[in-house]
């Protein structure tokens, strides 16, 4: 399946309650593959702006309790139209607070994504993981740890970071796209769930709309560092990439291996 051209071609509108850092950059990236960005948080209308999209993505980058009810009400919207959620579980394990709010979402949202690094994922699969605000010290996963994760929550469950990993809890893939600059943008990872967002809303295989995500972001962050010297010429250069980048550009560069519970 083509999912770039699905998107230019369907435009889905994809609802983000987000962090406030990011939601520009997620909807201008958003925008550049083709998809339409609402960035609706407030609770008086999150289940009603969901009720009208196609996925609806959440980030709990810079949440508060009233942003954490408006996710809630808004993936209870979600769930009911049967359209995907995508989550992003920034920083979990850095506060109390933060983690208390992402195990409500978990437990009163039936989550399709989740989408975090792999400090973050470990997390979630119980592992003592130091994290530094939204920055972790680890940059691998065991698959085995993703796998247990989306077994346990039943979703999709992507883990980034120097060699990303994307599971269903059956099959699991290894993407090694990406450059060494994306750290340096503050949003990266969270424009990376908002795509993954866009992606999940023109299929219904969630597993491999994900792989087709992480892998065309980590080529169109190549291709950008062709033009960039630093972080500053690097943002403008992957919102041009994201917006000209085609299926064939993305097989032409990607680098991903695909292998099963038992074995490749």
């Amino acid at each position: 399946m083509n999912y770039l051209e699905q998107i230019r071609k369907q435009k889905p509108l994809i609802h983000n309650i987000t962090n406030t850092v990011v939601a520009n950059f997620s909807a201008n990236g958003l925008l550049a593959i083709g998809a339409s960005p609402a960035m609706a948080n407030a609770p008086e209308e999150a289940a009603e702006m969901a009720s009208h999209a196609d996925t609806l993505v959440l980030n709990i980058g810079t949440c508060t309790q009233s942003q954490v009810e408006a996710m809630i009400l808004a993936g209870k919207s979600a769930n009911k139209k049967g359209i995907p959620v995508i989550l992003d579980p920034v920083a979990i394990g850095a506060t109390a607070f933060r983690t208390g709010a992402i195990n409500q979402i978990l437990n009163k949202v039936d989550v399709s994504v989740i989408r975090g690094n792999a400090g973050e994922i470990s997390v979630l699969g119980e592992l003592d993981t130091e994290m530094k605000g939204a920055d972790t010290l680890v940059d691998e996963i065991d698959p085995e740890v993703a796998i247990h994760v989306a077994k346990n929550y039943g979703a999709v469950v992507i883990a980034t970071g120097k060699t990303d990993t994307i599971t269903d809890g059956n099959s699991f893939t290894q993407c090694k796209n990406g450059v060494a600059m994306l750290p340096y943008v503050t949003g990266a990872g969270c424009l990376l769930t908002a795509v993954v967002g866009a992606f999940s809303s023109v299929s219904i295989d969630l597993y491999e709309a994900s792989v087709k995500a992480v892998c065309s972001y980590g080529v169109a962050a190549e291709l950008a560092m062709e033009f960039a010297k630093g972080p500053g010429t690097f943002l403008p250069a992957f919102l041009d990439v994201l917006y000209e980048l085609t299926e064939e550009m993305v097989q032409t560069k990607a680098n991903i291996r695909e292998l099963s519970l038992k074995g490749e």
